[in-house]
């Protein structure tokens, strides 16, 4: 089966979304398109990365990944391709793509030159370039067809958490809000489990509330099921199934939710200092 999978700082308004899949339909009539999102917050690449990188999986090996965001069309950005864990990815070279995947190495990396001898004919760099590109992957076509090698794409930080061992001290960043206003840290289950001081004697902190406690799944802050719309409300630590620390208010939402209620926003800081 045929995958293409579409990411992008659209929206769902306007008529680019559906100007980029009637491309591709009309260069492919049997593909699968499947949207990840199109709601991205305007040219933000790391709210990009987080979805990204925790949805590709999930798809079969060999699919191909539009991402359309920071992608308007300038001659002075390449257009680039990356072949990692066996998916394909298009994207224009504004490092989002070193952001997904900060901690694995892409099999290979192209500069897209397709269309590059019709610069002053290309208006919009999604149904111009990404579109018949993918449908190329998707046709079984070599990626050397349509670019060639190259060594240097941008490169974008990743936030890291940091543990200071003199101090006890470990130290996180908000880097995403989701749909419900959960707050997630750069903080992973791994990075914690790491430090060696393990899940109790510790407080975690931020702005000015505290937690002494983290869940490994939402549920388990309802310890009795005869009561659980008590615990409404309640605020919780998770490791959210991207292992991720997620500040969390049970069955809260966007307008009742972490980032409202505890104020947070993304690029503060996060601490979990050990007693």
């Amino acid at each position: 089966m045929s995958v293409i999978t579409f990411t992008s700082d659209y929206g769902l308004v306007d008529h680019r979304v559906a100007a980029v899949k009637g491309t591709i339909l009309n260069l492919k009539e049997d593909v699968t398109i499947v949207d990840i999102t199109h709601q991205i917050q305007a040219y933000n690449l790391l709210q990009t990365a987080y979805i990204v990188r925790n949805a590709y999986s999930y798809f079969p090996k060999g699919t191909v990944h539009i991402i359309s965001v920071d992608s308007f069309y300038t001659k002075e950005r390449k257009c680039i391709l990356y072949k990692a864990d066996d998916h394909y990815f298009i994207a224009a070279d504004n490092g989002v793509l070193s952001l997904i995947f900060y901690d694995i190495n892409p099999e290979a990396v192209y500069e897209i030159t397709f269309n590059n001898r019709f610069d002053d004919e290309v208006s919009f760099t999604s149904t111009d370039i990404f579109a018949p590109v993918a449908v190329h992957l998707q046709n079984g076509g070599l990626p050397e067809v349509i670019g060639r090698p190259y060594k240097n794409p941008k490169q974008l930080s990743f936030p890291r958490a940091v543990f200071i061992e003199s101090e006890k001290m470990l130290i996180g960043e908000i880097m995403y809000i989701d749909n419900f206003g959960n707050v997630v840290s750069n903080i992973t289950k791994k990075f914690f489990e790491k430090s060696g001081i393990g899940y109790e004697n510790f407080i975690l902190k931020f702005r000015n509330l505290a937690l002494s406690r983290i869940h490994n799944q939402y549920t388990d802050l309802v310890h009795d099921w005869t009561k659980e719309q008590e615990f409404h409300g309640k605020a919780a630590a998770v490791f959210n199934d991207a292992g991720l620390l997620e500040l969390t208010i049970y069955k809260g939402n966007g307008e009742s939710g972490a980032r409202t209620l505890f104020g947070l926003q993304v690029g503060e800081s996060i601490y979990i200092e050990y007693q």
